[in-house]
């Protein structure tokens, strides 16, 4: 079938089959390699991508649900050389260890600060909940989504 959908700012119409999942359709289909499966069950936060303001896990939306919707992925964040303010954060508080986890993380992140500039550190926390990280870097996670509200929301 053909999917029309807006990726990361731009419209896109795509032939897909119907029975994959928007996970597959970004990495196998479009070649956008920074969202990452993990658990493929919803579980890790890996595969995080914003759809309609929200963050999910891809690996559990079916294809058809972007039909005439908004996605956007850790590859549209970027504006040419300068990065996002929380890929800024990541990289100044030493928040990217393995990386497996960082554009999850990073989803997620921008998510609660498109809603909320001025999170407090549980907001942040909370936030994050849904997302692991094996390297246990939590703490500068948690920094680094800090240190990016600081600079979006003025505080």
């Amino acid at each position: 079938m053909e999917l029309d959908f807006i990726l990361n700012g731009e419209p896109l119409k795509v032939r897909v089959n119907p029975a994959i999942t928007l996970l597959t359709l970004l990495r196998d289909h479009l070649g956008l390699m920074g969202t990452k499966e993990g658990c493929g069950r919803g579980e890790c936060g890996a595969c995080t991508v914003i759809l309609e303001g929200k963050a999910v896990n891809s690996c559990l939306i079916p294809v058809l649900k972007v039909q005439g919707r908004r996605v956007e992925t850790i590859e549209g964040l970027a504006k040419g050389d300068r990065l996002h303010p929380l890929q800024q954060a990541f990289i100044e508080t030493g928040a990217v260890q393995c990386g497996f986890c960082t554009p999850g993380m990073i989803m997620t992140a921008k998510a609660l600060l498109d809603r909320n500039p001025r999170p407090t550190r549980e907001e942040i926390k909370e936030a994050l909940s849904g997302n692991i990280c094996r390297c246990t870097g939590y703490v500068k996670i948690e920094e680094a989504v800090a240190l990016a509200a600081a600079r979006i929301g003025g505080v």
